[in-house]
């Protein structure tokens, strides 16, 4: 499997409006492409097409699932573009090392508290993912283009568990 390229790509489903308890609409326009793990700490991260999320593992297979603010991490497909186009280099988006890969949602300061829904898994979004000194071992200059908008991705705790997929749409709930 080749990695993924970052482009822009059209979004391949329409959901309709559905109505959030607060009385506002919320559009579905976002989609998952892309589930990563890895077994232990420094390791490569592994693709997967489909996976398990709980809340007392998080991602199957991933070492970071306990419970906890950093249980799942995820990234949006256009923070990773700007981090990349602003260091002119593409890089995988699994450099990164996040959890999962959305398209058509973007992540900021006032997404605290929200929870984003994928099929039945619901993850409250619990802080900023901090780009670390990996990201500079990986790509000189990358750290430093992750820290702007939150391009990182967010910090996720698990509240209700199911099986994902590549392709399933992706909803934003505010909180």
């Amino acid at each position: 499997m080749s990695p993924f390229s970052v482009t822009t790509v059209a979004n391949s489903f329409f959901s309709p409006a559905i109505q959030h308890l607060s009385g506002e609409q919320i559009t579905t326009m976002a989609t998952l492409k892309g589930i990563a793990y890895r077994k232990k700490t420094k390791a490569d991260m592994l693709e997967a097409e489909s996976i398990s999320i709980t809340p007392e593992r998080g991602v199957e297979g991933d070492y970071r699932g306990k419970p906890n603010d950093r249980q799942v991490t995820v990234m949006s497909v256009e923070a990773w573009q700007r981090a990349c186009d602003e260091i002119h280099v593409e890089l995988p988006w699994t450099t990164r090392r996040a959890n999962l890969l959305v398209e058509g949602l973007e992540f900021g300061p006032h997404c605290v508290g929200d929870v984003i829904q994928i099929g039945d898994v619901q993850m409250r979004i619990t802080r900023e993912t901090d780009p670390c000194r990996r990201m500079e071992q990986a790509q000189k200059g990358l750290m430093k283009a992750l820290v702007p908008e939150w391009r990182g991705g967010a910090c996720c705790r698990v509240i209700s568990g199911g099986e994902i997929a590549v392709g399933d749409p992706v909803v934003l709930l505010p909180d």
